[in-house]
């Protein structure tokens, strides 16, 4: 498959970005770092954060499109969702709220802080994140779905970005 904006080969179009940490960890000096295991990051014992999945519908596909991401939650809900981590029926607890903690730089608009629900799945899937219904683009697409073209778009933005 070619990208239809430089013409360069694509081998796979992937389906999914993710980000390695949280931004705010790229912005504490090292020696205040304190714990990032896997999807879980806690920075000076005061910032929670939780990574989970945007999903985004393909629009006439049977995949969705999905941006691995992080959310920042209260003390009290990180805590909680790691009480839960094995826990079955986890999936019927509330949503929790939190704010994106994630920049996602392929958007003319700045995605943190962003408000979110986190919404927790089955024992063994990440949580699925679920945008404020607002005009922002990411909500937008949340919402309304995006085309192939423009999954093959964001792949072109992500590889020719690095």
């Amino acid at each position: 498959m070619k990208c239809p904006h430089c013409n360069n080969e694509l081998n796979e179009l992937p389906l999914c970005y993710g980000i390695e940490a949280p931004y705010y960890f790229y912005t504490v000096p090292e020696e205040k770092r304190t714990e990032l295991i896997r999807d879980f990051c806690v920075i000076d014992e005061q910032h929670f954060f939780i990574r989970g999945h945007i999903e985004i519908p393909i629009i006439d596909n049977k995949e969705k499109f999905i941006w691995s991401v992080w959310v920042t939650l209260s003390e009290e809900n990180f805590l909680k969702s790691n009480e839960l981590l094995h826990v079955d029926g986890r999936e019927n607890e509330k949503p929790y709220f939190g704010w994106l903690s994630t920049e996602l730089s392929i958007y003319p608009l700045t995605t943190l802080s962003l408000k979110t629900m986190v919404h927790t799945q089955e024992v063994g899937a990440v949580p699925l994140i679920k945008l404020e219904q607002t005009n922002h683009p990411l909500a937008v697409e949340q919402r309304e779905g995006i085309t192939m073209e423009r999954v093959k778009e964001i792949a072109h933005l992500i590889n020719h970005s690095q």
